[in-house]
């Protein structure tokens, strides 16, 4: 059962990723779709299905768990950083946060919190459009790839890698963002637009002199803020949540043998 979860899980995640570089592996004439807008709704409306799945499947493990109140209270706080950083350009100071609290609380639960953290602020600022799921899988992939930084390092070198990570991260979701922006945001009509029938070189080559072309003046400051931010608050955020996190997991697992312990008595 666990083994067929997780095989569900890598599945849907596969799936949201085609949904970023279907520009780069479709010809959108070939498969029937008039306009470039028909393929980026229908990317968008499955981008939502993915986030929806994913979000259930999660959940259905997380609303048993002690560790619900801490994700509230970090999808609140991420949500306010956020609504902080509206309308300047690259200055994103939520970014430190989910990264610092997937790396506290673990890759599943900072997954959830980035998720729920972008779709909440989402509706407060009424940025809805069909970038959302694709933002909301984004912040979610940053905060689930925190687990390739190993354990058991000393502070300042785990400090050090979450600076490079959030520095990678910035510039990832800039690139990710403007990939599934592309296709639709210059249409067809110019020499770097999305060609339906084009090779994935020719289409690729087209996407990368459009995202550097726009991209550094917003990756450059969110990566730049991201780092600042982890650099100056590793010490205090992790130690927080680490204390937290540890303090729950002692009542869960006090109230488990508890409970062993009635079972005995019983049988």
């Amino acid at each position: 059962m666990k083994l067929a979860s997780s095989s569900l899980f890598v599945l849907i995640n596969f799936f949201g990723l085609f949904l970023f570089t279907w520009p780069l592996l479709l010809d959108t004439e070939s498969l029937g779709l008039a306009s470039l807008n028909q393929a980026t709704w229908l990317a968008a409306l499955f981008g939502i299905l993915c986030v929806a799945m994913i979000a259930f499947q999660i959940n259905a493990k997380l609303l048993d768990s002690k560790i619900v109140a801490i994700v509230a209270v970090l999808v609140a706080l991420i949500s306010a950083l956020r609504l902080l950083g509206a309308g300047a350009v690259g200055i994103e100071p939520m970014w430190f946060l989910i990264i610092l609290a997937a790396r506290a609380l673990g890759p599943q639960i900072g997954f959830v919190i980035a998720l729920m953290a972008i779709l909440v602020s989402s509706l407060i600022t009424g940025g809805i459009g069909p970038w959302l799921p694709f933002q909301a899988l984004a912040a979610g992939w940053i905060a689930a790839g925190v687990v390739v930084i190993p354990k058991r390092l000393s502070f300042r070198l785990e400090r050090v890698l979450l600076m490079a990570y959030g520095i990678f991260s910035a510039l990832l979701f800039g690139t990710l963002m403007d990939l599934q922006l592309w296709p639709w945001l210059l249409g067809s009509d110019t020499q770097l637009s999305y060609l339906p029938g084009a090779s994935i070189t020719e289409n690729l080559g087209r996407f990368l002199t459009f995202h550097f072309a726009t991209a550094l003046s917003w990756d450059l400051p969110r990566a730049i803020v991201t780092a600042s931010l982890i650099f100056i608050s590793a010490k205090s955020v992790l130690g927080a949540l680490g204390r937290a996190k540890s303090r729950i997991d002692s009542v869960a697992n006090w109230r488990a043998v508890n409970e062993l312990g009635r079972e005995q008595k019983v049988a």
